[in-house]
């Protein structure tokens, strides 16, 4: 038996590349089912987030992957297999595997180093695996001390150290570019999860206005609401 993991992340692709290749949780499901019908698939677990695409599996031999498994992502991505595509992937093997998931889930690995969300993303990666019966001995093992380590890095180092994350390091260069933020104006573009998380960056430093734009006018007057803000549309 072998492990593998076969992946795309912010340091091969950027991130029109990588956005391609984004799987919904729809998408995870339906690929973890395809693997658990391949005869040389053990166990696997998918983890998918805005900077990498990571399938980790352990099979039988490694000769007879060959190319299958990112097949498939491409089918269910419904985009055509190219080479100058698959060459952004990468391919790990056995040790190197298990090395590189360590370093995922410890933040070392990310675009801002130490980010927190990576932890949880990688728990809900096994908790889906998990329930679609596809983690079994091993990988629940090697799953178990991973996300175990990542608490670790966290409790025991300052790795993590200022809430590290891109919104975190966004706000960050901004104070450090423009000085105190008090008089300045904030224009915040999406009301996703990633701008709610810029917005209790930002709570705290009294900054003077704060616009929301977004597509759906609905959800960015929430936003906008939660924090005294305005909603601005795409015309303005």
């Amino acid at each position: 038996m072998q492990t593998l993991c076969i992946g795309i992340n912010h340091k091969t692709a950027p991130i029109e590349i990588r956005e391609k290749f984004s799987l919904s949780l729809i998408q995870q499901e339906l690929f973890l089912s395809e693997l658990k019908n391949i005869p040389w698939v053990i166990e696997v677990f998918i983890l998918s987030t805005c900077n990498r695409t990571e399938i980790y599996v352990q099979i039988l031999d490694i000769k007879n992957e060959s190319g299958e498994i990112l097949n498939i992502l491409f089918n269910i991505k419904k985009i055509t297999v190219q080479r100058k595509l698959t060459e952004y992937f990468y391919r790990l093997v056995d040790n190197d595997v298990i090395e590189h998931l360590f370093k995922v889930i410890s933040g070392l690995d990310s675009l801002v180093i130490g980010e927190k969300q990576i932890q949880g993303q990688v728990k809900k990666a096994v908790e889906l695996a998990r329930s679609k019966g596809t983690l079994i001995k091993s990988f629940n093992i090697l799953t178990n001390l991973v996300i175990e380590a990542g608490k670790k890095s966290r409790r025991e180092t300052d790795i993590s150290y200022g809430g590290s994350s891109i919104s975190w390091a966004a706000v960050a260069l901004a104070e450090k570019r423009l000085g105190d933020l008090r008089e300045k104006k904030f224009l915040i573009i999406g009301a996703g999860k990633m701008s709610k998380i810029i917005l209790d960056q930002i709570k705290d430093k009294n900054v003077k206005k704060v616009y929301v734009m977004n597509r759906s006018q609905e959800n960015a007057k929430v936003l906008a609401e939660s924090v005294g803000g305005e909603v601005v549309s795409f015309c303005d």
